[in-house]
């Protein structure tokens, strides 16, 4: 785990073919995840009760997404801004950077920068630091 985290933000490349698209918000994380935990791919990083796994719990496929996210952190590297997206569920989807998300939160970050749809401004009001 990171003793002092610091985070630097750039654009993820999943946008760069289409920028005018997308805008960047900032995000409450404690209320993403809440929504998040309707997605039918919560499971692979979240328990029942809404908590993130620990590193070992994690799929085998999603364990070296993690500890790359983990070692970009220790060594202070940039990382790719999330993408987030409202699902057929009506609940917030996490697309491009779910690894950078729940990496974040399982370290305490409270308030993170992602990318969102400009089409789905709107549904995201409710999700937005205040």
């Amino acid at each position: 785990m990171v003793t002092s985290l610091q985070v630097r933000l750039i654009d993820n490349a999943a946008i760069k073919s289409r920028p005018d698209n997308y805008i960047t918000v900032t995000v409450d994380v404690k209320r993403i995840m809440a929504s998040w935990q309707a997605s039918l791919f919560s499971y692979e990083w979240l328990l029942p009760d809404g908590r993130i796994k620990d590193p070992a719990e994690l799929p085998e496929k999603e364990q070296p997404k993690r500890e790359a996210v983990e070692n970009s952190l220790k060594k202070d590297e940039a990382l790719e801004r999330p993408v987030l997206g409202i699902g057929l569920l009506e609940n917030v989807e996490i697309g491009s950077g779910r690894a950078v998300f729940l990496t974040l939160a399982a370290h305490g970050v409270q308030t993170l920068d992602v990318h969102i749809p400009k089409s789905n401004k709107s549904e995201f009001t409710a999700f937005l630091a205040k």
